[in-house]
């Protein structure tokens, strides 16, 4: 299933976006099934059966003419179906979402921890990209770039789909500076400042990332900014993380491998319990601080800063 707002590679959806939430769309291939609604249980198999009948017979499914579907619709392979997606007791994110800046092209904001960047698996409603198209009353709003859920700070999106790409190269070739601070242990035989670089790999239907032998692609200057004896970890760093690449979970990969797990990540060092979606007493201490490029547009310098600051950092007494 995919995620798409209004026109996508020259297909037009036939439903609009609602309440900030694009439609979805899934392929019909090639197969013996003799009804729509055959298929969709096969294809859904994690819902189940009685709701998606239910949103059959309720017409929540359509061709690409708009026109419902119902469970014994004949099937018709090679042809899209659109509907939008619904997540079951969602769970709110009572955190706000500072509006950082923003004019016609670009909007940034300061996201808070928990906060998902786009919708996807649970999360639909209390996500970056919806709060961002339900302010602005504006559909055509897209990301730049992503944020973990567990990660806070600043996040781009640009208003204008035609100059999209243009902002995203930035990021492919590596023109954005970006400035991220974590807090985690200290280690007794890392020497800071470093430059750590490593081959991060995803490994085949895993969610957490990997580091393997081969060329690096992920690549992260590291400098300890701070230390202070904590009663509960023992001597924390605030860290300076500046990542010139952008491979997921990178700075918790590296930290972690450094021997340095940032506080509060509980996916590295793997086989943690799970979080449950509405524990929000631990945010991972790592922010995204600032992003500075600049603008293939106005070709003016951009920097935009985050004002959150790390739950586990001391205050400095002055």
């Amino acid at each position: 299933m995919k995620e798409t707002a209004g026109q996508q590679g020259g297909l037009q959806a036939p439903l609009a976006v609602k309440n900030g939430i694009a439609p979805s769309r899934v392929w019909l291939p090639e197969g013996d099934w003799h009804y729509v609604g055959e298929f969709l249980l096969q294809r859904f198999e994690h819902v189940a059966p009685e709701a998606l009948q239910k949103r059959l017979a309720q017409g929540d499914i359509v061709d690409a003419q708009g026109k419902p579907v119902h469970f014994h619709t004949p099937y018709r392979p090679q042809q899209w179906l659109w509907y939008y997606r619904y997540v079951e007791n969602e769970v709110p994110v009572p955190f706000a979402m500072p509006i950082l800046y923003a004019d016609d092209t670009l909007i940034a904001v300061d996201k808070p921890h928990f906060l998902a960047s786009i919708p996807g698996g649970q999360y639909l409603q209390h996500t970056a990209l919806t709060r961002v198209r339900q302010l602005f009353d504006d559909a055509t709003i897209t990301p730049l770039h992503r944020l973990d859920r567990e990660t806070a700070g600043v996040l781009l999106f640009c208003r204008q789909p035609a100059l999209r790409g243009a902002y995203q190269s930035l990021f492919q070739s590596q023109l954005v500076d970006k400035v991220y601070e974590a807090i985690a242990p200290v280690s007794r035989v890392v020497q800071f400042p470093l430059q750590y670089r490593s081959r991060i790999v995803a490994p085949k239907g895993q969610f957490l990332m990997k580091e393997v032998a081969g060329e690096p692609n992920s690549d992260t200057f590291i400098s300890l900014l701070r230390t202070w004896q904590d009663p509960d970890h023992g001597v924390l760093g605030w860290y300076k993380l500046q990542p010139s690449t952008g491979r997921k979970h990178q700075l918790r990969v590296h930290l972690h491998a450094l021997g340095t797990p940032i506080i509060h990540d509980s996916y590295y060092p793997p086989g943690q319990p799970p979080l449950a979606a509405d524990d929000f007493s631990h945010p991972l201490q790592l922010l995204a601080r600032s992003i500075a490029f600049i603008d293939p547009i106005s070709h003016e310098y951009r920097v935009f800063t985050s004002q959150q600051q790390l739950a586990c950092l001391p205050t400095v007494k002055t």
